[in-house]
């Protein structure tokens, strides 16, 4: 447990970050950045050490995260409809006053173009490690960053 809880003080602002890139929200960061160290926990026998534990952490963080946020969404597109009937897309802007000018337009990304650009922009994974983590072709996650990169350019020069 003492281990653990080293573990624990050592990366989980890294987590807690990548996790709120992802999220788009500190409350949900905070929630997923809590079951990342529960997967964490029930998984630290698999890990060989054939990478260094940092890796490790970023590949379970990412991958836990992403499959909580997709299972988030299909939840609220069950739940959620807008007044014509609709369904709501489930993102929430926020705007905060400690939020950086990037990260601020960096939520404004479509869901899965926000987790592309986070993964490949800011994580530093290959096109092709990003295209297996979220199992899209490798050629859209570049358009993915190709038209993140656009829009953020357009919306840093309105403002």
């Amino acid at each position: 447990m003492a281990a653990f809880s080293q573990l624990f003080e050592r990366h989980h602002r890294k987590v807690y970050g990548l996790v709120w890139r992802l999220a788009g929200d500190s409350e949900t960061a905070h929630d997923l950045t809590q079951e990342v160290f529960i997967k964490l926990w029930d998984a630290l026998g698999s890990f060989r050490g054939e990478s260094k534990f940092s890796t490790w952490l970023h590949t379970v963080a990412s991958r836990v995260a992403i499959s909580e946020l997709r299972k988030q969404k299909r939840w609220r597109q069950n739940i959620t409809l807008t007044d014509d009937g609709s369904y709501a897309d489930g993102i929430t802007q926020s705007a905060s006053a400690d939020l950086g000018e990037l990260d601020r337009l960096i939520q404004r990304l479509p869901e899965q173009m926000r987790w592309v650009f986070v993964l490949h922009c800011i994580e530093g994974l290959r096109h092709d490690e990003v295209a297996s983590e979220l199992g899209i072709a490798v050629g859209t996650s570049k358009a993915h960053v190709h038209r993140a990169r656009t829009l953020l350019e357009e919306w840093l020069s309105d403002e």
